[in-house]
């Protein structure tokens, strides 16, 4: 019993480390939006393309993402600001993932209940 025990304090499921990563309502569609663009993009844009989402919200996912190494954040120095975003490699590297799952969702979203 206590070696089951000490396998699951230490087993982390990588799904729950993943959903860890992408939690909240907008993760996902902004990393979407930023694979699919694959080009640097102004934050006015990224909030347009993803409405409603609210200013707070996607500032608050793109620092996250910053942090994480899945997108750059260019900053230049004119009045007003401008800052552009752009996906990583490392952030390019969930693409297949994320279009496998809208895939599912387009095939399947009529079988939902």
């Amino acid at each position: 019993m206590s070696t089951e025990k000490n396998i699951t304090e230490t087993y982390h499921c990588p799904m729950v480390k993943f959903i860890s990563l992408i939690s909240g309502k907008w993760a996902i569609p902004i990393l979407y939006r930023l694979i699919i663009t694959n080009e640097p993009i102004r934050f006015g844009e990224l909030k347009r393309a993803l409405t409603p989402i609210t200013q707070k919200e996607l500032t608050k996912q793109l620092k996250l993402f910053e942090q994480k190494g899945l997108i750059t954040r260019k900053l230049y120095p004119e009045v007003p600001p401008k800052v552009e975003y752009q996906i990583t490699v490392l952030g390019k590297t969930l693409k297949p993932a994320l279009v496998s799952i809208a895939n599912w969702m387009e095939q399947h979203e009529k079988d939902l209940l």
